[in-house]
């Protein structure tokens, strides 16, 4: 064997180059799932410091256009300028003196649109200042991708341990 075509063995072929593109196709479609699921991870935390600081203009932005909040007895609204309204109602007077601890989601995501189911634990500060669990529920989230971003199309919230909120 010839020296030339020792070093042919090892010269990428037309196969090697389309297993390569193959390759970087599959590493695409992979990284782009986990970019997802991290920006979707992010929209839940999002969602509970917006509530917790009382920035409801942020909290109505992690809606879509034409998103829905289902929250029970708290009440519904559609839309970011309907779902701000509802909160700053809900809400009122509540500010620092409740914190939401989101864990446990599950993400189905398909293309733009994806599913998920997230736990959610409202932890609330006594006149003591002491912490108490005050509920715990889940949201059972519809989410898509709106220029960009991800956001709630709808979410519904339902409470598995009953809540002190009396309103």
């Amino acid at each position: 064997m010839s020296d030339q075509s020792a070093g042919d063995d090892f010269a990428p072929s037309v196969s090697d180059d389309r297993d390569v593109a193959e390759q970087l196709a599959a590493l695409e479609v992979r990284l782009r799932r986990l970019e997802d699921l991290e920006a979707i991870h992010q929209l839940f935390i999002d969602y509970g410091a917006h509530l917790d600081a009382g920035d409801f203009a942020g909290y109505a932005s992690l809606f879509a256009a034409d998103g829905e909040v289902k929250l029970g007895p708290m009440g519904r609204a559609k839309g970011p300028v309907e779902i701000q309204t509802l909160m700053e109602k809900v809400l009122e007077g509540t500010i620092g003196k409740t914190f939401h601890v989101i864990s446990s989601p599950v993400v189905k995501l398909q293309g733009d649109s994806a599913t998920s189911t997230v736990m959610w634990t409202v932890v609330e500060r006594e006149e003591s200042g002491q912490p108490r669990v005050s509920m715990i529920g889940k949201h059972i989230d519809q989410l898509t991708r709106e220029n960009g971003t991800w956001k709630f199309l709808t979410r519904k919230g339902l409470i598995d341990i009953p809540s002190t909120y009396t309103r």
